[in-house]
């Protein structure tokens, strides 16, 4: 699970880069800059989850559930992209790749998270 956290902070990262390159200087620089606050704070959710494990997929679950919410609003932008309207070029397709990433990594934390609950109970008894 924790490889995941990393995997998905890289991932934003390395969308941040690419939109630096795809996107014109001011939407670039904007994508950048938020692509450098959620994939940063996804490794070091990730890092953090080396010494306390639940703490820091807690953290990571939290950021992907902002991250995910965030990119829900842009979806009428990825709709008009697919009707053929480009007025923002390539920008919602990189949100939607945000959205993606922070939507698989908030269910895999869900469920690492129910199966713990689960396994706890179980030790109970």
């Amino acid at each position: 699970m924790r490889i995941h956290v990393f995997f998905s902070g890289v991932a934003v990262l390395a969308l941040g880069v690419m939109a630096q390159r795809m996107l014109g200087k001011t939407d670039g620089l904007a994508f950048l800059q938020g692509a450098l606050t959620l994939g940063g704070g996804l490794l070091i959710c990730g890092l953090f989850s080396l010494k306390m494990k639940w703490h820091g997929l807690i953290g990571a679950g939290v950021l992907a559930l902002l991250g995910t919410t965030r990119g829900l609003g842009n979806l009428p932008d990825v709709v008009k992209l697919v009707a053929g309207e480009r007025p923002r070029g390539a920008a919602p397709m990189l949100e939607l790749g945000v959205t993606l990433i922070c939507l698989l990594l908030l269910l895999r934390v869900l469920g690492a998270l129910r199966r713990e609950k689960l396994r706890r109970m179980l030790e109970k008894e």
